[in-house]
């Protein structure tokens, strides 16, 4: 986000991230893994201002120590989508870049206009949005920006509680005419898929409804590529809108 509203040149230090976006922050030093908060390094960096993740996405100690040493601090969690812009004109105004977040985020509502319009009316496929499962089974929360990105995209989406995790006997009960594999798709393949005990039988599987999804479209990125996402959530579940 802050490389989009172009503030990226003051961007000093960036969190780990299996999926390196945009090119230009690749040199970047990394001073948050998934293990922590390396606060000391911040500090060192003289970085005046800090960008967080709300939901414990970024721990509240390392939020409470950064500012604890006069760092301003911002935590961000989108719940929707008006949420995700609402964020991106924030850190706008906290970067000193409200004009370029304006701009962005009155292109993005335009463009989720235009999209939402195009599946309206649609029969909506119950829906499964796979964000991992190599031990647990992970997919969106009731009521989150993702569940609703998947109703934008026009479909009907099998949803969990807040931990994202769903059993399999949840899966297989809610049978969904469609299964996309999100953030997982680089390593799970539809065979996989079919492989798995007790998946064979659910009619995605028996349809060869098993599509594979960009990572970055719902995932953990409420940023300027939302609407991307969106297309990209639309040309799985129907491709005929699009052209």
């Amino acid at each position: 986000t802050l490389f989009a509203i172009g503030v990226g040149d003051r961007v000093v230090a960036k969190v780990e991230d299996i999926a390196a976006y945009p090119p230009e922050a690749d040199g970047l030093p990394i001073v948050a893994t998934f293990e922590g908060v390396l606060v000391e390094q911040i500090v060192s960096l003289e970085a005046d201002l800090v960008i967080a993740g709300g939901n414990f996405f970024t721990p509240p100690d390392a939020i409470a120590q950064l500012r604890s040493v006069g760092i301003p601090v911002v935590v961000l969690y989108a719940g929707s989508v008006e949420e995700a812009l609402a964020g991106i004109e924030l850190l706008g105004i906290a970067a000193g870049a409200a004009e370029g977040a304006a701009d962005l985020t009155a292109s993005m509502r335009a463009e989720f206009d235009r999209l939402a319009a195009s599946t309206a009316g649609l029969v909506k496929p119950k829906t499964f949005y796979e964000i991992d499962a190599t031990s647990k089974i992970y997919t969106v929360p009731a009521g989150s920006l993702y569940a609703e990105m998947l109703e934008l995209a026009g479909a009907d989406p099998i949803t969990t509680n807040e931990s994202y995790e769903i059993s399999l006997e949840e899966v297989i009960a809610a049978d969904p005419e469609v299964i996309l594999l999100g953030d997982d798709a680089d390593y799970t393949t539809a065979a996989d898929v079919a492989a798995r005990p007790g998946w064979s039988g659910i009619r995605a599987v028996l349809d060869g409804k098993v599509l594979p999804i960009p990572e970055y479209v719902l995932g953990t990125r409420p940023g300027p590529r939302l609407a991307e996402g969106l297309r990209a959530l639309i040309r799985a579940l129907h491709p005929e809108v699009l052209g």
